[in-house]
């Protein structure tokens, strides 16, 4: 099982930018699919982006063109760059892998955008 853990959320004021961090505790490997979902209380827990090994990626409508989902395989480390923040992006960011062996998840991290 790999475990995953979360940083860079917090406060930011509309149209900023902001950038999270999820790290897995060993090497990622190969046939994986990571990304980001959010969640707002009293709510579903919705996909933002997601990434393959391949490097492809998949982005809700909502995100495209201000979210991307850079990733570092040397540090086993997926990021989710965020611009031109909007007080709709306030949610708790929770990253994920989706592996052969099963999925994980982090604990999560809030982010909150001012208007």
């Amino acid at each position: 099982q790999v475990q995953l853990v979360e940083s860079g959320g917090g406060l930011v004021q509309a149209g900023g930018s902001m950038r999270l961090s999820c790290g897995a505790s060993r090497r990622i490997g190969t046939g994986n699919v990571m990304g980001w979902y959010r969640q707002v209380p009293g709510k579903e827990r919705e996909l933002a982006a997601t990434i393959t090994t391949g490097g492809s990626t998949k982005y809700d409508d909502s995100v495209k063109g201000r979210f991307t989902i850079p990733k570092d395989i040397a540090k086993n480390t997926v990021y989710l760059q965020m611009n031109d923040l909007k007080p709709e992006d306030t949610a708790i960011y929770y990253c994920y892998i989706h592996a052969p062996w099963g999925i994980a998840w982090g604990q999560g991290t809030q982010v909150t955008v001012s208007s």
